[in-house]
């Protein structure tokens, strides 16, 4: 396997590892600045890959900030290793998850990131945004980057297959027939789901960049409202 680099907006480089056995993919983002900050760790199986491409970009041991949407081994199974890597490195993640996870399991302790709080790592400012079970657990959130307008929007638009760095072509059709959340019951639906994408819907987004998909470059603020009426309409059907 091999790690693709590609920088998909203004200082945000896109790391990408397509799994041939499952055919999937995941994506890093890594966000460069005076304190740069990588978005998902990718699994401790993937470090040597994922490190390599970053220190393609950065010097490994210049990184800031480590940072992810939950608590799974796709988006933080290689965090220790990374702070390892980078002595000066912090784990920011939201308030939930480093109450219930992260301070246990990080080698170092977190920064929580209050709903709406600014990361400002010169260069770029990062919103953290709680999104609680949107799509999976309780600590969920993304984070917005102001700078370049980029959603690092995590599971959402999860899609199978082999897949270019961006495109403009419809991400909500791939991510809702053969749905990844609806073949394993990913998905933790909730009344107020729905919601959830549409507030996200309200932002200023250029660029919806998703972990197992191409960044977006179309219309995001549309692709996040049908994404909504699709858990909606699965809401109902429950």
């Amino acid at each position: 396997m091999q790690t693709r680099t590609t920088e998909v907006a203004d200082g945000v480089y896109q790391l990408t590892t397509h799994f041939p056995d499952f055919n999937f993919g995941f994506n890093q983002y890594l966000v460069t600045g005076d304190e740069p900050l990588l978005f998902h760790t990718g699994m401790r199986g993937l470090f040597p890959l994922v490190s390599a491409a970053m220190s393609q970009v950065i010097p490994l041991d210049s990184l800031r900030w480590v940072s992810f949407g939950h608590v799974e081994a796709d988006e933080c199974g290689a965090m220790n290793d990374l702070l390892e890597a980078a002595p000066a490195a912090t784990v920011a993640q939201g308030a939930i998850g480093c109450m219930v996870s992260i301070e246990d399991l990080a080698d170092r302790p977190p920064r929580p990131l209050a709903n709406g709080e600014v990361l400002d790592i010169g260069g770029h400012r990062l919103r953290w945004i709680d999104t609680p079970h949107v799509p999976h657990g309780w600590d969920a959130g993304v984070l917005y980057d102001e700078t370049t307008r980029t959603l690092l929007c995590g599971d959402l638009f999860a899609q199978w297959g082999e897949y270019p760095a961006s495109t403009e072509d419809d991400i909500v059709a791939p991510a809702t027939e053969g749905d990844a959340g609806d073949d394993y019951g990913s998905w933790a639906l909730r009344p107020g789901s729905g919601a959830v994408l549409r507030k996200l819907g309200a932002l200023d987004v250029a660029m919806l960049a998703p972990m197992h998909g191409p960044a977006f470059t179309g219309d995001c603020s549309g692709a996040l409202h049908a994404l909504a009426g699709h858990v909606d309409a699965r809401i109902a059907q429950s």
